[in-house]
């Protein structure tokens, strides 16, 4: 069976993941875009990855820079990751990026905020894959957005034991 990139990206889609905006410094203001190839890849020190389209404008501005910022999307921030995937949004959302003594600008009230320092890069077929040393963690309280099936979803809490 020969696999054509429609087939794979519905087979990835029964993946459910979060939502991140990734963020980082595009001259006089942050630049950032939603993006959900987002995994941890170590522990000890602290590294997960990203993968980043050829086409996407942040490619260059973090190359540039050295350094972009994971921040995972709450539910009411649905918004927001529709923002910045250039989906139709009703007018412009409110958001906001803390950027004070920061490499990687922040997405305000976002449930994490993750700085990290770009240690690889790697091209891979149609994507870059930042592999990033996290330098800097935020968290606040919330519930996850979530994307499952190419759409948003919200996360439910199920019966019994916690895990």
């Amino acid at each position: 069976m020969q696999v054509n990139a429609r087939t794979f990206r519905n087979a990835l889609g029964c993946f459910s993941t979060g939502v991140t905006v990734i963020t980082v410094h595009g001259g006089d203001e942050p630049h950032a875009m939603t993006a959900n190839a987002v995994s941890s890849v170590s522990l000890e020190p602290p590294i997960l990855l990203i993968c980043v389209d050829h086409r996407a404008k942040c490619l260059e501005k973090i190359q540039k820079a050295g350094y972009f910022g994971v921040n995972v999307l709450k539910n009411e921030q649905l918004d927001v990751s529709k923002y910045f995937a250039n989906q139709k949004v009703e007018g412009v959302p409110s958001f906001s990026f803390e950027t004070e003594q920061r490499k990687a600008p922040f997405l305000a009230d976002a449930l994490v905020n993750l700085e990290c320092h770009v240690v690889r890069e790697v091209e891979v077929g149609d994507h870059t894959v930042f592999f990033g040393e996290v330098h800097d963690i935020k968290t606040d309280e919330g519930d996850p957005l979530c994307f499952y099936k190419g759409k948003y979803r919200q996360l439910a809490q199920l019966e019994g034991e916690q895990v």
